[in-house]
């Protein structure tokens, strides 16, 4: 069971613990309780580990919690039933559930999910016997990290054998910008805003711009999207691609792409107080700007340095294999090492990172390698293996099946009209090779691949399987079978 430290309060600067084994506080400390932080600390203390988790005050879960993974999707979820989005294909392009949708209408939802998912996680923690300690952390050498209160004035130091940096991500801010959290904002900002634009400019047409733009755009919100990028998400399936950029483009939002920003200003008075200027002469105006050009490693408090612990120039920390850091007994998970940066195969490293720092060898791989992408735009999608470019780029050939949700009745029943799933396939053993999805449930649908995938399985299985009727699962049945169909041309 962990030592607690309730009687040597913050407040008192503790003394260094001498490093030899068996004088460290704590068997493993972890910075950071998002996803990776979380299974990274439970897995140690299912060891028989002493484990403490250091989160700054009143930021339990993380990033993940706070500001990223669960109040974006819950701020999606809210949009999509208080505008009506999914009902418009069977009731028209106006119909709308609440005429008039404020930004608490939306935050109430989100705030909700948060108070939630926070309590399960204390819950956790508590029954896995982890401490918990609100504080921020910092490194005063490889082994002893001190802790400071909220207010900043108390402090004391904690040693541990082992450290795992679950710390995450925070938005990047260019020192040009006029942030003020409302006006012109990241999307760690977007739970603090305190009304609903009616037009909005997104800069940055990466994977939380464009969700964003596209929730935004389902509100009724005029929006414009800015990227220097001649397409939305390039590293999609171009069908996929193409399909989500002609849907964007049919809820009435303006895509600038191949543009870069010049500047931008707020101005005094106007009806449309944001000027975003363009290098191309463009000059575009909105009631707010989101401001989204990628994450950085939130590593800047914990002075690495101190721990000889290196970082790149985003502020993330590259590992080697296990996770390790370039210091051994300090490992790096989650966003803050960089790709693939997604809540799902953060469990797992913290996990994988955990059991490697006190000598468990895994039997075999943790399954990190072969993980499905979901993507929260509006339409939704998701994806895992290859797509057409990087099979054609390696050389590999392979066959294509095809399902439209509007032939599917499921697809029909509930007004998705878009949608599609896609399969790529080896034609020479017919084992899948890539599954790639655009509408309702595709982040759900994906895992149906991924099994097959994990088991090297043909699509003659899906050709074979009987699924329930009527469900967006049958789209596999009619892809595969669409597939072998053109194996016989």
């Amino acid at each position: 069971m962990p030592r607690k430290h309730d009687a040597s309060p913050i407040g008192q600067t503790g003394t260094p613990r001498p490093s030899g084994a068996g004088h460290f506080d704590y068997d493993l400390a972890v910075i950071g309780s998002g996803p990776s932080g979380q299974r990274a600390a439970i897995q140690g203390a299912k060891l028989g580990k002493r484990v403490v988790v250091i989160e700054r005050a009143r930021a339990v879960g993380g990033v993940c919690v706070n500001t990223g993974t669960i109040p974006s999707k819950t701020f999606r979820e809210a949009v999509l039933h208080l505008s009506g989005f999914r009902e418009r294909g069977i009731y028209g392009s106006s119909y709308r559930v609440k005429q008039d949708i404020s930004i608490d209408d939306l935050m109430y939802r989100v705030q909700q999910v948060i108070r939630s998912e926070i309590d399960v996680i204390r819950n956790q923690m508590t029954r896995n016997r982890v401490e918990l300690i609100e504080s921020s952390a910092a490194f005063v050498d490889p082994h002893t990290l001190e802790l400071s209160s909220a207010s900043g004035h108390g402090r004391r130091q904690i040693t541990a054998e082992r450290i795992v940096i679950a710390c995450g991500t925070e938005a990047a801010r260019d020192a040009h910008i006029p942030f003020d959290g409302q006006r012109v904002f990241t999307s760690d900002d977007i739970l603090g805003l305190q009304f609903l634009p009616r037009s909005l400019i997104v800069v940055g047409a990466g994977v939380i711009g464009v969700e964003y733009a596209t929730m935004f755009a389902a509100l009724g919100v005029r929006v414009t999207i800015v990227d220097k990028r001649p397409t939305l998400l390039p590293f999609l399936d171009h069908e996929i691609s193409a399909a989500l950029t002609y849907v964007v483009q049919q809820s009435n939002v303006t895509m600038r792409l191949g543009e870069e920003v010049d500047g931008i200003q707020v101005l005094d008075g106007a009806s449309k107080p944001v000027e975003v200027r363009l290098k191309s002469g463009k000059v575009l105006h909105a009631e707010s700007t989101l401001y989204s050009i990628g994450r950085v490693g939130a590593t800047a408090r914990l002075k690495l340095d101190t721990a000889g612990v290196s970082c790149d120039e985003r502020n993330r920390i590259p590992v080697r294999e296990h996770f390790q850091s370039n210091v051994d007994h300090i490992y790096a998970v989650g966003d803050v090492i960089g790709f693939p940066s997604l809540a799902s195969t953060s469990y797992e490293q913290g996990r994988a990172a955990a059991r490697h720092a006190f000598g468990v060898r895994e039997a075999h791989e943790t399954g990190i390698g072969l993980f499905p992408y979901g993507i929260y735009t509006v339409p939704e999608i998701s994806t895992i293996g290859k797509n057409e470019d990087e099979l054609t780029a390696a050389g590999i050939p392979y066959e294509i099946g095809k399902a439209n949700y509007r032939e599917i009745s499921r697809g029909q029943i509930i007004g998705d009209r878009t949608g599609m799933l896609k399969i790529l396939f080896s034609p020479d053993d017919k084992k899948l090779l890539g599954v790639h999805i655009l509408g309702e449930g595709a982040s759900e649908l994906i895992h149906i691949g991924q099994t097959l995938m994990a088991h090297e399985g043909t699509i003659d299985y899906f050709a074979d399987a009987v699924f329930n009727f009527p469900t967006l699962a049958e789209c596999y049945k009619t892809a595969a079978l669409d597939g072998l169909n053109r194996l016989s041309y």
